[in-house]
């Protein structure tokens, strides 16, 4: 509790009354009078009150009209009111308490009760003041450590991720280019109002990092199929498809131990449905147009084209160039038409992103 001497404005256009109430207020508060509502308002400019004792009969602006301008101020609205008051009527005594008031104290003032009143209500505003604190402090922790547990969660995914990029034969990057990719595909659909009552309700700070998630399958595809420098045969293209669903699988066991479910929701979303294509004709399950989710219609762009413009075993680097213009050729059968026109507006921004690389290959001989 504040050791400073407490702050009150005493408000009342007669001259004896407020003489009054500085006499009862002075030895215990800092006391400041004011004759109007007008010279109550200049003195706030000056003075942080604790409390202000506001007379309701006053000429041009009365008490309740103060209140009101009080209570709409960002700067005022907590500073407790006491209507003073000559006026023992209910109906004025419920209207001034639904404006905000703490209490009311009739005229003419008994200053030990007076004194009694202020007191009780100084001594609630400071509990209250010390209740948010400790609400706040509690509440800065919990998000501490909610923040520690999340980045946590988040490394160790990455780390699941990063491993299923080394054994596909990357270069390293896959990864963070396909988050910057959706970034930047998202970032651009919301400026357009395109799909937008749809990407507005994402939480992005969860669907972001949970694309990583979006290859986690691969980990369970043997290296001499995901390694092939060539063509892959029918049979093993079919084994190679079933990663969606693997990985699919995998997320939900992860989901069934854990509570943020929001984040696996949107990671199952990522990592079953970024093979399915516009026209039908993709995997696992041919959803078609509009019928596959977004999430999964934006993550085929993505995916598609860092897999062309990256390194792999079974194909030469393509350049960006060459690389939209696939992209484009595929508009309305592989890719939703929509995307792939926001996908031509930012075509040099991921030219840009495509020249991100990380090393996660394993230390060779001891050597790093």
């Amino acid at each position: 509790m504040s050791t400073r001497q407490k702050r009150i404005i005493a408000v009342d256009d007669n001259l004896t009354n407020l003489t009054a109430l500085k006499n009862i207020l002075k030895p215990s508060y800092e006391t400041y009078t004011a004759s109007s509502a007008a010279k109550m308002f200049d003195l706030l400019t000056k003075v942080k009150p604790d409390l202000i004792l506001l007379d309701v009969a006053m000429p041009e602006l009365n008490g309740y009209e103060a209140a009101k301008f009080l209570k709409n101020n960002l700067d005022y609205k907590n500073i407790p009111i006491i209507f003073i008051t000559s006026l023992n009527d209910v109906e004025n005594e419920v209207e001034g308490l639904e404006l905000g008031a703490v209490d009311y104290i009739y005229k003419p003032y008994v200053a030990s009760l007076l004194l009694k009143r202020i007191e009780t209500h100084l001594t609630l505003e400071d509990h209250k003041k010390g209740l948010e604190e400790h609400n706040a402090f509690i509440q800065k922790r919990l998000i501490s450590k909610m923040s520690q547990v999340l980045d946590l969660q988040n490394s160790v995914i990455n780390i699941v991720a990063d491993l299923v990029e080394f054994r596909d034969g990357a270069t390293g990057g896959h990864i963070t280019r396909t988050e910057k990719y959706l970034q930047c595909l998202i970032d651009k659909l919301m400026g357009k109002n395109i799909y937008y009552d749809k990407v507005s309700s994402w939480d992005m700070d969860v669907l972001i990092p949970s694309a990583q998630l979006h290859d986690v399958g691969k980990i369970a595809i043997s290296d001499t199929i995901l390694n092939k420098p060539g063509k892959l045969t029918d049979e093993e293209f079919t084994i190679m498809k079933n990663h969606t669903q693997i990985g699919v699988d995998a997320i939900d066991r992860m989901e069934k131990k854990t509570r943020n479910n929001i984040f696996f929701e949107y990671a199952k979303i990522f990592a079953g449905t970024h093979h399915e294509k516009w026209n039908g004709s993709g995997y696992p399950t041919g959803l078609k147009g509009t019928g596959i989710p977004l999430e999964g219609r934006i993550m085929a762009i993505a995916d598609v084209y860092d897999a062309l413009v990256s390194e792999r075993p079974y194909k030469p680097i393509f350049s960006p160039a060459k690389t939209a213009d696939i992209i484009k050729e595929g508009s309305g059968t592989h890719f939703d038409p929509q995307l792939v026109d926001v996908f031509m507006m930012v075509m040099d921004e991921f030219a840009d992103i495509s020249k991100i690389t990380t090393d996660i290959r394993p230390c060779a001989d001891g050597v790093c």
